[in-house]
Formats: C-alpha cells, structure tokens, sequence
C-alpha cells in the first residue's frame, strides 16, 4: 500500500479545482460570446447564388437571331416576357427526385412529325441543381417535351 503525504493531497485537490474552476469560466465564456463574431446582415446574394435563375436562348431558325431571356422564380422576374407563366410551367414539370429538364430517352418511339427548326437552350440553376438543357421540334417526342415548357419556351410562331 502507497503512503501519500497531506501536503500533496492538498497540493492536488488545489490544483483540481482551479483546473475545473477555469474549466468552467471558460465554457460559459465561449458559450455567451462566440469566437468570430457573426454579421447582422448577410452578405448580398450574389447573381449565381439565386436558387432558381435560368438563362433562356431560342432560336426560330438558322436564319432568325437568337433572343436570350434571363428568368428568376420564388420571386419571379427577369427579362422573360412572361417570367410568372414561365414559373408556373417549370413548377408543374417539376417531381421530387426526377430531373426537370431531362432529354427524351433515346429508347422512346417518336413520330416523325417535324415541328419546325425552332431550338432553345437552357442553363443555370433550378431547384437547386445545375441546369444545361437543350430542346428542339425534331420530332413528335420533342415536340411534346417542348410544349411542356411553354412559356418558358414560346409556341411555335410567336
């Protein structure tokens, strides 16, 4: 059996409860400040930040020009001639855990019917993922894709 002395009984049971007692001031400190003091007000959202902003290319044809829309949703706005129709479409065509913009499966049985040399491109950000999606009116199978997102895409002849 160890003897230990009185002297360095106290010795440690002074030590333990300055340890435990700065223990304990610096948790109450760390939980009443923080570290890095934190902004009042956020930072300014930045342009490629917003969580749904697409930028809408169509072209009519080879020899048309191209026209370039920038549309924001949740609000909606932007340069889109029609950005809450515009939501609205995209809302509808929008399924937890399916990709809104998905091409036509290339297994898929299509008319041939042609709609037109009308092509649009998509790009940016919708619900939180990045979007790069083209579309045209090749066949009845894209034809209908399209005109699932009208008005994001014009009718044909508009």
């Amino acid at each position: 059996m160890s003897y230990v002395s009185p002297r360095a009984l106290r010795r440690f049971a002074v030590a333990a409860g300055l340890s435990l007692a700065a223990l304990g001031s610096l948790s109450a400190t760390s939980s009443a400040t923080p570290a890095v003091p934190s902004p009042r007000v956020p930072p300014p959202a930045r342009h490629e930040d917003r969580p749904d902003h697409l930028t809408v290319t169509v072209q009519d044809g080879p020899e048309r020009a191209a026209r370039t829309y920038e549309l924001d949703c949740h609000p909606g706005g932007g340069s889109h001639p029609d950005p809450a129709a515009a939501c609205a479409a995209l809302d509808r065509n929008t399924q937890w855990g399916k990709d809104t913009f998905a091409p036509v499966p290339d297994d898929s049985f299509c008319t041939m019917l042609y709609g037109g040399p009308a092509t649009a491109h998509v790009t940016g950000t919708w619900a939180g993922r990045p979007v790069d999606a083209r579309f045209d009116r090749s066949n009845g199978c894209e034809i209908e894709r399209w005109d699932r997102f009208v008005p994001l895409l014009p009718s044909p002849g508009a």
